[in-house]
């Protein structure tokens, strides 16, 4: 048989379950990113001043960035459960990611004085940042692997590591809610390397609990 005969035919049984990829998979995000905002909630808990942060322009807009991640794994992911299904939109979408970072960076580097670009790059809460966004994603991504194994992705690695690339995303977004850092060189900065570590681990296990 054919590889395209061999998707064809993965596709079509795929198609004849009661429940599809997509059913299983937002409802195991919804329920993995409540454990880790009750998580959140239970150890270091939002920053007091949430009220006055959203009065301002840098602390809305680094949920604008992480939501440019987050959306479009999650919709590359919804693609890559189901064999033969287009996984060139979502991918491109990734790239509003990097658009909108670079957008805050620009407009951050003209609105301070140079001698304060170093400080706002480096924050107060890099380690906490690399620390609690991986912690966070666990639960996220220990429930998109499980929902998974509902469909039948064909690059068991690949859709691995895009599922910690939003579990990533989404923990980063919870975690968002927490860390003082708003300025767009930080969030650019420590938030996508805190995501790298549930990327890569999702990749591992993508490999062997997804192959089939």
């Amino acid at each position: 048989m054919r590889t395209g005969d061999l998707i064809e035919a993965i596709a079509a049984d795929a198609k004849t379950r009661r429940t599809q990829p997509a059913a299983v998979l937002l409802p195991a995000l919804a329920a993995g990113a409540m454990v880790a905002g009750a998580a959140l909630l239970a150890t270091i808990g939002i920053r007091a001043d949430v009220a006055a942060a959203l009065a301002t322009a840098r602390f809305p807009y680094k949920f604008v960035v992480v939501l440019g991640l987050a959306i479009p794994s999650i919709l590359l992911l919804l693609r890559l459960a189901r064999p033969g299904a287009p996984r060139r939109g979502p991918a491109l979408a990734l790239l509003a990611f990097p658009a909108l970072a670079a957008t805050g960076i620009v407009a951050e580097l003209f609105a301070l004085p140079s001698q304060a670009w170093t400080p706002r790059l480096i924050g107060n809460n890099a380690a906490i940042c690399m620390t609690v966004i991986p912690l966070l994603a666990v639960a996220p991504l220990a429930a998109l692997l499980l929902a998974l194994r509902h469909g039948a992705p064909t690059r068991p690695a690949l859709a691995g590591a895009v599922a910690g690339l939003a579990a990533g995303a989404v923990a980063a977004f919870l975690y968002g809610w927490h860390c003082s850092d708003d300025s767009p060189l930080f969030v650019a900065t420590w938030y996508p390397l805190a995501i790298c570590l549930p990327t890569a681990v999702g990749a591992a296990a993508g490999s062997r609990l997804l192959r089939w």
